[in-house]
Formats: C-alpha cells, sequence, structure tokens
C-alpha cells in the first residue's frame, strides 16, 4: 500500500479549520482507494512568529522537503504587518522549494453562482499555468533618492530561457494529459500563451518564440492559441469557453487566474497548488485567513478540499482525485445554499461530513 508523506500548514486564521476539512476528505479517499497518508502538523504562520519572532526557522525548507506535498490552510494574521509573512513564508517556500510552477483551474461547478450571465459549468472550464520563479516577482529593482521630488523607483521583469522553457514544457504536457480532448470534454487540446507582445517585446518575445519551436517540435498534435493579456482578460468574461490550458508569466498569472476565480463562484471554491514536478509541492485554497469568521464554522472549506483534490492528483491517485472533485460537484449542485461564509446551510465541519460521505460511497 502506497503512503505518503504529507506536511499539513493550518496556518491563520480559518485556515486550521478548512484544512482539518480537507484532511477529513483525503482520509476518507485513501480508505476507498488503497493508499496512506502520514500526516506532520508544522504551526508555521502568524501566532508562531508574534511568540518566538520566527517565520520559516533554520532547517524548516530541509524538514518539509522530506514530505511528498504540503497542504497549506492560509497565511494572513491581522496582528502582523502585510508582507511579512507573505515574503517570509510563502514566498521563501516557493523559491527554496522551487515550485516554478502555480496551477489554477478555473472550473465552475453545477450549481455556484457565477457573474457572468448565461454561463455555465461548460462554459467555464480551464485551467491557467503561471510560471512562478521569475519576473518581476524576483525582486531585481530598488528605489533612489527615495522620499524627494526626484525619487525613482524600478522593479525588472526577469527571465531566462531555461525558467520559460520548463514552464512551457509543464504546460504542454499537462494539456495532453489534462486538455479538453483528453478529458472528453472537447475536440482537441489547446494551450494557449498569453503575453503581451506588442509592448514587452523582449520578455514575450522570448516566451512566444519558445512556445512554438517547442509546440512545433515536441507537441504538434496540440493547438496553438495566442492571447494578448488585456483580450484575454475580456474574453474570460465575453467568451470564456474558447479556454482550454493557458500558460503565462508570473504578474499576469497572478493577475488572471483572480479573475478567473471569480468567475467560477469566487475564493471559496478556488484552489491553487505551487508545483516543482520533480520535487515537494504546496496546496493551498486561494482565499484569505478570513480572520473575522476563525472559531466560528462558518466558513467554506470547499476550497480547502479542492486543494487537496488537487494534491492527490499531482502524487498520481487520479481515481481519487476525479471521486473527490465528483463529491465537491454533488455537494454544491444538491447541498449548499450558498459558497458564503455563515450561508452555506451547513456548518464548516458539516460540508466536510458531505463531501467525505460521498467520496466514501
Amino acid at each position: 500500500m502506497k503512503t505518503y508523506k504529507i506536511a499539513v500548514m493550518g496556518g491563520d486564521g480559518t485556515g486550521p479549520e478548512v484544512t482539518v476539512e480537507a484532511v477529513k476528505v483525503m482520509d476518507a479517499a485513501a480508505a476507498k482507494f488503497g493508499f496512506k497518508t502520514e500526516q506532520t502538523e508544522f504551526d508555521f504562520g502568524g501566532e508562531r512568529y508574534k511568540r518566538t519572532g520566527e517565520i520559516l526557522p533554520d532547517g524548516a525548507v530541509a524538514e518539509l522537503q522530506k514530505h511528498d506535498a504540503i497542504l497549506l490552510g492560509a497565511i494572513g494574521h491581522p496582528d502582523v504587518k502585510p508582507g511579512i509573512l507573505e515574503k517570509g513564508l510563502l514566498l521563501r517556500m516557493r523559491f527554496e522549494l522551487d515550485q516554478y510552477i502555480n496551477l489554477r483551474p478555473v472550473r465552475l461547478f453545477p450549481g455556484v453562482f457565477t457573474p457572468i450571465k448565461d454561463k455555465g459549468p461548460q462554459e467555464i472550464d480551464y485551467v491557467v499555468v503561471r510560471e512562478n520563479s521569475g519576473d518581476i516577482y524576483t525582486g531585481s529593482g530598488g528605489l533612489m533618492m527615495k522620499d524627494t521630488p526626484h525619487e525613482v523607483a524600478t522593479q525588472t521583469a526577469v527571465y531566462t530561457r531555461f525558467q520559460v522553457d520548463r514552464c512551457l514544457k509543464y504546460a504542454y504536457e499537462y494539456a495532453r494529459k489534462y486538455g479538453k480532448k483528453a478529458r472528453g470534454v472537447g475536440k482537441e487540446n489547446t494551450l494557449a500563451l498569453v503575453g503581451k507582445t506588442n509592448v514587452l517585446t523582449f520578455v514575450y518575445d522570448l516566451w512566444e518564440r519558445a512556445f512554438h519551436e517547442m509546440g512545433q517540435k515536441d507537441y504538434p498534435e496540440i493547438r496553438r492559441d495566442y492571447y494578448h493579456v488585456d483580450a484575454c482578460c475580456m474574453w474570460m468574461v465575453k467568451n470564456p469557453e474558447w479556454f482550454d490550458v493557458l500558460v503565462t508569466g508570473n504578474l499576469f498569472g497572478d493577475i488572471i487566474t483572480d479573475l478567473g476565480a471569480m468567475t467560477q463562484g469566487g475564493m471559496g471554491i478556488a484552489a491553487g497548488g505551487n508545483i516543482n514536478p520533480d520535487g515537494v509541492s504546496m496546496f493551498e485554497p486561494i482565499g484569505g485567513s478570513a480572520p473575522k469568521y476563525t472559531g466560528q464554522g462558518v466558513i467554506n472549506p470547499l476550497a480547502a478540499i479542492c486543494a487537496m483534490q488537487m494534491m492527490l492528483q499531482t502524487l498520481g491517485e487520479e481515481k481519487a482525485s476525479q471521486k473527490i472533485e465528483e463529491a465537491v460537484k454533488y455537494v454544491t449542485a444538491n447541498k449548499l445554499k450558498s459558497l458564503a461564509a455563515g450561508k452555506m446551510g451547513y456548518s464548516t465541519s458539516q460540508v466536510g461530513d458531505l463531501v467525505a460521505e460521498k467520496v466514501a460511497d
């Protein structure tokens, strides 16, 4: 029986509450599909930082590397200045664990409200592959003559061909395995590059050349498209059914995935993975820690459950992953009144129970 070592970080606010429900569903899937998990709890987050001054202690990354995956609840504490935990914990883990892919499915589940008129689950069904290690997030730049009328601020987008190629390879492989044709919901698998080649003529010239060279050579069966990022935002609202798998840089990916999350029902259902295909990956709900709901048992755990479902898929437990997704769809279609905190018609733990019971069927 396969055993997976899972690092569990509940984090801040309602993070621990939703993570418990994700683990509950994972345990149900493990029992049904014949694998085991060994879970190790880590208390990294705002409370530990307040207590000890530590964000990510020495040796923490090495300890995390002993695990097969990381399940994260949420990071963000009202008593800690914004940016401290996010940079010191989330970004540091992403960079030091080389989680160079951010994977964000944008799928509208049945029964979930979308603000896009006349669009449903058949139309809103695509995935964004966001490069997660380069671009403007690398910290290249600085300030000169700060707090003077002549202050200069620079922050430079930096990409290497190596970073671009490995992201594109992941995106092509993902489109081949999980594109619409592969899933039986479309006639072809399509990968579209999202960029800004008409203005960012250096960075996205590199992306575009690499995109077509790799596609022509290694993935000729996959259709290739291109969208300027501003046009992509329009089509995400007007014609989301055009999309299958999108690949883009770090900054554009950060922006368009939040837009996509709102079209799929909001942060209560959106999940993401920070992935190192050859190392340790981290999976998390996209919504924040929602500290005002802490301890009330009213927060929606489905995004955390979907993050765990992505984790199992990445680990190779395809049948378990598919069953969890089907269970979530059943619950959204037949049980919940809303995805909003306090308006679901069930408590946080009851929603976890509903999904776990359906998985165990």
